[in-house]
C-alpha cells in the first residue's frame, strides 16, 4: 500500500461532524453548516493553526465533492416548472444581472482588483439554489408565487452561470468560437443521452429489475446515478469544458427522469446522504483550508473589498427582483432579491478556477469568498423574516355570543 497519510482527512471529517452539531445545539443562530465548515477549514489550515494541508486524499475527495455538489444542484431543478411567465422573468432577470455584473466588474477592473470584468459578472450572477430551497421550505413559501419565482430565477442563474464559466474561462484554453462549437456538440450529446435514459426508464422489465435491486446491497439506482455523474464529468473534460458543467447536467437529467418516485421514495435521500453526508463537506472544508485569509487580513485595502463585493452581489442579483414587484408584492419582492443575492458554492468554485487560470489573485479570491460567506449569513435570515411576516394571520375565531339570525321561512 502506498505511503499515504489520512491524518488531514481525519481532521476534515471531524470538522464536517462538528459543524452541523454546532448548528443543532444553537438553532437560534440559524447559521448554515457550510459556513462553519469553511471557517473550520480556515482555522486548521495555513491561515490558522497550520495543522492541516490539502494532501492527496483530501484533494481527491474534495474534487469529487465539488462534482457531487453540482450534481445535487442540478437535481434540484424542476424542468417542468420552468415555462411561461416564470421562465421569462428568470431569463430577463439574469440578463439584467449580467449587465449590472459587467458594470461592477468594470469598476473593479479600473481599481486594479481583477483583470477581466466578465469573470466578475459571471461570479456575481449565480444564486445558491441549494441554500434557497431550505429557506423557502422553512417559511412555507415553496409553492407560493414568490417561492416559485425564486426557484425559477435560481435555477436559470445556476445553469447559465456554469455554462458561461465553461464557455469563457475553461482551463483547456482555445478560442471562444471553438468552445461554442464544442459546447453545442456536448449539448447535443447530453440531449441524446437524456432521450436514451428516459426511454430506458419507461421499460417495464428494466423497471422491475430496478425495483428489486434498489434497496439491496446493489443500490442499483444510486450506482446508475453515480455512473452518469462520472461519465458526464469525463465527457465534459474530454470536450475541453469544465467538469462542473458535466456534473450539473448529470443531476438535471436524473431529476428529469426521476419524476415518479412512488416506487423508489428513498432514492434522492440516498444521493443526498452520499453528497451532503460525506463528499460535499470535504469540498467546503478543503476550500477553507485553501483560503488565503492571512493575505487578506494583512492588507487593509484588500480587506476593504469584502463589503464592496457584498454590496455588488446584492445589487447585481437583488435589483432584478424588482421586475416582479407588481406581481409579487413589496415584502416578497424584497425577500426574493435577498434570496437571489445569496451565493457561496459557485463563488468558491469559480474563484478557484480563476486563481488556477491566473485571472484572480488569491487575495481577491479570498475577499470574494468572504463576501459569499456574509451573503449566506445575512441575506437568508432577512428574507425569512420578510416571508414569515408576509404570511396571512390565522382567521378570527367566531363570536359565539352573537345572536344567531332566524332563518326566513319560504
Amino acid at each position: 500500500m502506498p505511503d499515504v497519510s489520512f491524518t488531514s482527512l481525519l481532521v476534515v471529517a471531524a470538522i464536517a461532524v462538528l459543524a452541523p452539531l454546532t448548528v443543532g445545539f444553537a438553532p437560534r443562530l440559524r447559521i448554515p453548516a457550510v459556513v462553519l465548515e469553511i471557517i473550520g477549514g480556515i482555522i486548521v489550515g495555513p491561515s490558522g493553526f497550520g495543522w492541516v494541508r490539502v494532501d492527496l486524499p483530501v484533494q481527491i475527495l474534495a474534487l469529487f465533492g465539488l462534482a457531487f455538489l453540482l450534481f445535487l444542484a442540478g437535481l434540484e431543478i424542476d424542468v417542468h416548472q420552468l415555462r411561461g411567465r416564470l421562465l421569462r422573468f428568470a431569463v430577463l432577470g439574469y440578463l439584467v444581472s449580467l449587465v449590472l455584473g459587467y458594470g461592477a466588474g468594470a469598476s473593479f477592473t479600473a481599481a486594479g482588483w481583477v483583470p477581466q470584468p466578465l469573470l466578475v459578472a459571471i461570479i456575481f450572477s449565480a444564486t445558491a439554489l441549494g441554500l434557497v430551497v431550505p429557506v423557502l421550505k422553512d417559511a412555507g413559501q415553496v409553492h407560493s408565487q414568490a417561492g416559485q419565482t425564486a426557484l425559477a430565477a435560481a435555477s436559470v442563474a445556476d445553469f447559465t452561470a456554469i455554462v458561461l464559466l465553461s464557455l469563457f474561462f475553461s482551463s483547456s484554453g482555445g478560442s471562444t468560437g471553438a468552445r461554442v462549437v464544442v459546447l453545442g456538440a456536448f449539448a447535443g450529446l447530453v440531449a441524446v443521452t437524456a432521450i436514451v435514459v428516459s426511454g430506458a426508464a419507461r421499460s417495464v422489465r428494466l423497471g422491475q429489475v430496478l425495483v428489486r435491486l434498489q434497496d439491496t446491497t446493489a443500490e442499483i439506482r444510486v450506482r446508475f446515478a453515480v455512473l452518469l455523474l462520472v461519465a458526464f464529468t469525463v465527457l465534459a473534460q474530454r470536450f475541453g469544458l469544465e467538469s462542473i458543467l458535466g456534473a450539473f447536467l448529470a443531476g438535471a437529467i436524473v431529476g428529469l427522469v426521476d419524476r415518479d418516485s412512488c416506487s423508489h421514495p428513498n432514492f434522492r435521500v440516498k444521493l443526498e446522504a452520499i453528497g451532503y453526508g460525506f463528499l460535499v463537506p470535504v469540498f467546503f472544508v478543503a476550500s477553507g483550508i485553501r483560503l488565503n485569509l492571512t493575505g487578506l487580513l494583512h492588507s487593509p485595502s484588500a480587506l476593504a473589498r469584502v463589503p464592496l463585493f457584498l454590496l455588488a452581489l446584492l445589487a447585481v442579483r437583488g435589483l432584478p427582483a424588482l421586475l416582479g414587484l407588481r406581481a409579487n408584492g413589496t415584502r416578497p419582492t424584497l425577500a426574493l432579491g435577498l434570496l437571489q443575492a445569496t451565493s457561496l458554492p459557485f463563488i468558491v468554485t469559480a474563484t478557484q478556477i480563476g486563481v488556477a487560470l491566473g485571472k484572480l489573485s488569491s487575495v481577491t479570491a479570498a475577499a470574494l469568498v468572504c463576501a459569499g460567506l456574509l451573503s449566506v449569513l445575512i441575506f437568508p435570515l432577512l428574507a425569512l423574516g420578510l416571508l414569515r411576516r408576509n404570511e396571512p394571520g390565522p382567521a378570527p375565531a367566531p363570536d359565539l355570543t352573537a345572536p344567531v339570525p332566524e332563518p326566513h321561512l319560504m
